[in-house]
C-alpha cells in the first residue's frame, strides 16, 4: 500500500471536526509516556482554529494527521507554541518536524519581535526546538501571564509546579529569543568573512 500524501496547512473551521480525536490521541500519548500534560477542552482548540492560530496535517483522504497551535501572551510579547500531537500511524514519517516548523514559522512571521517559549517533557520536541534556535531557560524567563499558569491546573504534576513556586517543574522551558539569535548572527558574521578571508590567501 502507497503511503498517502499529507499536507501540513492553517486550521481552517472545517478542520474543527477533528478536536475530539486530537484531545483524545494528546491524553492517550501522556498516559503512554508516563508524563503530565495541561488538558485542553474542545472549546479552546476549537477556538485556536478559529483564530487561524492553529496548525493541522491530514491526508488527502481526509484523516486527521497532527496538530499544534500557538498563544498570545503579555501583549504579544511572549508566544507559546503548544499542544503538538501526530496520530501514532503516522509518526517517525518527518510530520511532526513539519507542523513543528510551520507552527514556528507562522508566530515569527504575524509577531516577528516576540519571545517565543515551548514547554515540554518529550526528547523530540525539545532537539526540535534546539534545531530552530530555542534554548533551555528558567521558568522566570517566560511569561508570567497568569491565565498561562491556569493552564497548568489540569496536569497531574501541578501539586510539584505549585510546591516549586512555579521556579520549575518536571517539564523544560525552552525559549528562541529574536533579539538575542539577531545578535548571535551579526557576531558570527565578520567571523565567517574572516574564515573566507583566511580560506582564500592560504
Amino acid at each position: 500500500m502507497e503511503n498517502p500524501m499529507i499536507f501540513v496547512r492553517i486550521a481552517t473551521i472545517n478542520d474543527i471536526k477533528y478536536v475530539d480525536e486530537i484531545i483524545q490521541e494528546t491524553e492517550s500519548s501522556a498516559i503512554a509516556r508516563g508524563s503530565g500534560i495541561s488538558k485542553r477542552s474542545p472549546e479552546s482548540l476549537a477556538q485556536k482554529i478559529r483564530d487561524e492560530k492553529a496548525v493541522i496535517a491530514v491526508t488527502t483522504a481526509g484523516e486527521w494527521v497532527g496538530f499544534a497551535y500557538f498563544e498570545v501572551w503579555e501583549n504579544g510579547n511572549f508566544i507559546s507554541n503548544s499542544g503538538l500531537i501526530v496520530s501514532p500511524k503516522f509518526r517517525k514519517t518527518g510530520v511532526a518536524r513539519a507542523i513543528k516548523d510551520r507552527i514556528f514559522r507562522m508566530s515569527r512571521r504575524r509577531y516577528p519581535n516576540a519571545k517565543v517559549f515551548s514547554i515540554t517533557s518529550g526528547i523530540a520536541i525539545m532537539k526540535m526546538n534546539t534545531q530552530l534556535g530555542f534554548e533551555p531557560v528558567t521558568f522566570a524567563e517566560i511569561t508570567k501571564d497568569p491565565s498561562f499558569w491556569e493552564g497548568c491546573k489540569s496536569c497531574v504534576n501541578y501539586d510539584i509546579l505549585e510546591g516549586k513556586k512555579k521556579c520549575n517543574c518536571l517539564c523544560t522551558a525552552m525559549l528562541f529569543d529574536p533579539e538575542k539569535v539577531q545578535a548571535e548572527q551579526q557576531v558570527a558574521m565578520p567571523v565567517e568573512a574572516y574564515q573566507r578571508y583566511l580560506s582564500k590567501t592560504n
